[in-house]
């Protein structure tokens, strides 16, 4: 029964997740939001205490049920283990725990939020491991069938689908994405719950608190007969039979060792003080575990209050060097409204690319590891806060409309030499047209000939950085006005 709950649950999980990364209409981001919310590593950059402490005790209460339940990456290293399976059983087999490799990753992890090495922590958190796999290589596929059948339809006069561009956001976040794949897939295929066990610092956490869990698996030596069963399909790696030991802090409470007993020698139940096996008759063992998550514990905590504190003043990036460059290249990059900062948004994301899934406009893309903001495919509507909606680590906080339509996030810069005003001699305005904010307005080209072509002037102070001027620009192939971003973002 225990092993059912949790292919269930783990199942309803990892469906609901990939919905949220495929889904580009918005609907499944209104009632499946929360499931982003639960994933530890954007809950401690977010500093979100509830899912915290929903997540301590579930760990305290039960183990390592985060690992095989709520984790999508960690449920598709069972289903690929599963597939395994199927060609080889009872392939398994008892092995030591890498301790020291497990918690120098760990507080290579932490070090790496408290001075934001950003590539080490996306790089490490599980849950945008399989965020970047999801956005990079499925998403597309997805929305090529969603196009095939927006054709179909169409075909029979139904508009129930509708098409969208489809295109390749970052070429090195797909490398990323499928070497990532590839590594996690190979070790799930070999030896089950190896990463979980060995690199991730989501399981090397939760692995000190599952050591004084509740509720434990445990092997009743007066009914075990030795035969190995249980060892040879535990996925963690954690049983040793001979011994009768389990290493509680690489157990995910998968439930499978329970269900291959024939002789209901394991159990999963209270833990029971000195009768317990993994109890060993020392309460010392169980105190030191529990200084070892509070410390733990306190260096996350720690983590997050420091990202939150990291708030450095610095002045905007000002006019890009565009003199002799044939294409517009931004001195500071640009980051959504609700982000506060670039700073802020560095510290707090974790590179799930949710953001880059959920946004409607072609705007958000991934530069290497984290989201960035371009206007080749679209630009950023003021009345849109799909991305503020959907961040479940707090690198860009939810927003209204009426806030983003005054959030100043860059400002856009004329480039002289590549106007169609003044290189094809004609009548544009264009920019100045579609400006929402009514920051450009159209001036003549020739101060002395009222009469002359106008060009347009960006008044900064009104400017929001919506990209809309650099979208809808018609000079090709170089846009001749772009939007250069802002290292703090300002209220206007």
């Amino acid at each position: 029964m225990l092993r059912k709950i949790r292919i269930t649950l783990g199942a309803i999980f990892i469906i609901c997740v990939t919905a949220l990364f495929l889904d580009f209409t918005g609907v499944a981001h209104q009632y499946l939001g929360w499931m982003a919310k639960m994933q530890l590593i954007p809950a401690v950059l977010s500093v979100n205490l509830v899912v915290l402490a929903i997540l301590a005790v579930l760990t305290l209460l039960f183990g390592r049920l985060y690992c095989s339940v709520i984790c999508p990456l960690g449920v598709t290293q069972d289903i690929i283990s599963w597939i395994a399976g199927k060609r080889k059983k009872n392939r398994f087999s008892y092995s030591p725990a890498k301790t020291i490799l497990r918690y120098v990753l760990m507080a290579v992890y932490v070090v790496a939020c408290l001075v934001g090495l950003d590539i080490i922590m996306t790089l490490l958190d599980p849950y945008a491991a399989f965020g970047r796999i999801i956005n990079s290589m499925v998403q597309p596929i997805y929305e090529l069938c969603n196009n095939v059948m927006a054709k179909i339809a169409e075909h029979y006069d139904s508009y129930m689908f509708y098409e969208v561009d489809v295109w390749v956001k970052s070429v090195a976040v797909l490398v990323i994405a499928a070497v990532t794949l590839v590594g996690v897939g190979i070790l799930a295929w070999r030896n089950g719950r190896t990463y979980c066990n060995t690199i991730c610092p989501v399981g090397s956490l939760l692995g000190l608190i599952s050591k004084v869990s509740l509720f434990k698996v445990t092997i009743d030596t007066t009914k075990c007969n030795g035969c190995t069963l249980c060892q040879r399909n535990c996925k963690a790696s954690c049983i040793n039979a001979k011994a009768h030991e389990i290493d509680y802090s690489r157990c995910v409470v998968c439930g499978d060792c329970i269900e291959k007993c024939n002789r209901g020698a394991i159990s999963y139940k209270l833990r029971a003080g000195k009768q317990a096996a993994e109890a060993k008759g020392s309460e010392e063992k169980v105190d030191d575990s529990k200084r070892a998550f509070a410390m733990t514990a306190g260096l996350m905590v720690a983590t997050s209050v420091a990202s939150k504190a990291q708030e450095k003043i610095k002045m905007d990036g000002g006019l890009a060097v565009i003199l002799d460059k044939e294409e517009p290249k931004r001195e500071t990059k640009i980051v959504p409204a609700g982000a506060t900062s670039i700073d802020s948004f560095s510290d707090h994301c974790v590179g799930c690319q949710l953001c880059v899934s959920a946004c409607p406009n072609g705007v958000l893309r991934s530069a290497l590891m984290q989201p960035e903001m371009s206007y080749e495919y679209g630009y950023c509507r003021p009345e849109c806060t799909r991305c503020s909606e959907v961040c479940p680590a707090g690198a860009i906080v939810k927003i209204t409309k009426a806030e983003k339509s005054s959030i100043q996030i860059g400002h856009a810069v004329w480039v002289k030499k590549n106007c169609v005003v003044l290189t094809d001699d004609v009548e544009c305005g264009n920019c100045a047209r579609h400006c929402p904010s009514g920051a450009i307005s159209m001036v003549a080209s020739d101060a002395s000939d009222p009469k002359s072509k106008k060009i347009p002037v960006v008044n900064e102070e009104r400017c929001i950085g919506c990209g809309a001027c650099e979208n809808l620009c018609p000079a090709r192939p170089f846009s001749a006005i772009y939007v250069e971003g802002h290292e703090v973002h300002k209220t206007i």
